[in-house]
């Protein structure tokens, strides 16, 4: 797969926020990740990829919950405000890991190709925001540019077979 689109979606700088910008990562031109974060680090730019926070079970009713509430969303029980301590990431002894990528780069070699791409549009992307009448990028794109009413593939409905059955 090849990235063949680069999205970038400034965020406001003037707040001094370690946010610089929000991006869309299209891959052949058929795949799309979103809510990739271009993040200020204490050794410069890097990209933060989609995630989802962390969650356990109720002791009480075993229900999910973040590592950080304070009590179950479901039955309301006080929750162990210490439980997220036994979760380390692998980044360091101090680092607890809160949340786990939703997507993200399998290897050191694609992560660099990803963030040299990203960062070069990002740079792009400020140069342009600096010009008379700039509008940003709108990073969802236009789906309606995408269906053509008289393809033929689009006119016949879909029959998706249901989940965790076999086809015959």
């Amino acid at each position: 797969m090849q990235l063949s689109e680069v999205r970038i979606s400034l965020c406001d700088s003037n707040g001094g926020g370690r946010l610089k910008a929000f991006c869309s990562l299209t891959f052949d031109n058929t795949f799309v990740i979103r809510d990739v974060k271009l993040i200020e680090g204490n050794d410069g730019l890097f990209l933060a990829m989609p995630s989802r926070k962390l969650c356990d079970r109720c002791r009480r009713c075993g229900e999910k919950n973040h590592l950080k509430a304070h009590f179950c969303n479901h039955c309301g029980a006080r929750l162990n405000e210490n439980r997220y301590l036994q979760y380390q990431s692998h980044n360091g002894p101090s680092r607890l890991k809160l949340h786990a990528d939703i997507a993200h780069p399998i290897n050191a070699d694609c992560r660099m190709d990803l963030e040299r791409r990203v960062l070069a549009a990002y740079r792009d992307e400020l140069e342009r925001s600096k010009l008379p009448g700039y509008v940003p990028q709108n990073l969802d794109g236009d789906f309606d540019e995408m269906f053509v009413d008289d393809d033929p593939r689009m006119m016949a409905p879909l029959r998706l077979r249901p989940t965790g059955t076999h086809a015959h």
